[in-house]
């Protein structure tokens, strides 16, 4: 399985009051990677492709340790976890790689559910086998989350 890897540069602009990047800022990292991902790496022009159009129906962003401003790009690692027949889901790290001198440091963890989107006929359109072939690439099992591991045992418990 692959994983997408976009390096993004920090911005002055990008933070806060409190010195650190503002939590709205994550979300146009991650718009930056899937941009990447979807439209430069995947198959495929015009609107039978994800360069056609694509929509954000839903994010999720687990904030893990503030991001400070410098000068070296953070690594935002995405990869898919879900592809529907209409929609798919991708997750994604925004991190430092390990090094020899210090160990990865994860400051989000997040998830996008994107539909494809006809922008010519105004709906959503489902995902082609062009498109299915690509994301398949990429396709790995989600990381567990805190919640997800609570609902697991409940089920278990009520079994």
């Amino acid at each position: 399985m692959a994983r997408h890897h976009y390096r993004c540069p920090l911005r002055w602009a990008d933070m806060d009051a409190f010195g650190h990047v503002n939590n709205v800022v994550f979300l146009r990292y991650l718009e930056e990677a899937r941009i990447d991902f979807m439209f430069r790496l995947a198959p495929g022009e015009g609107s039978d492709s994800f360069t056609g159009g694509s929509v954000v129906a839903r994010h999720e962003i687990d904030y893990k340790l503030p991001l400070v401003h410098r000068h070296e790009p953070v690594l935002i690692e995405s990869w898919v976890t879900r592809i529907g027949a209409a929609s798919l889901t991708i997750r994604y790290e925004v991190k430092d790689e390990a090094t020899e001198d210090r160990p990865e440091t994860v400051y989000v963890r997040a998830e996008t559910v994107v539909v494809p989107y006809n922008l010519a006929e105004g709906r959503p359109r489902r995902i082609t086998d062009e498109e299915r072939s690509f994301l398949e690439e990429y396709l790995d099992e989600p990381a567990p989350r805190p919640k997800d591991k609570a609902k697991a045992s409940e089920g278990r418990l009520a079994a």
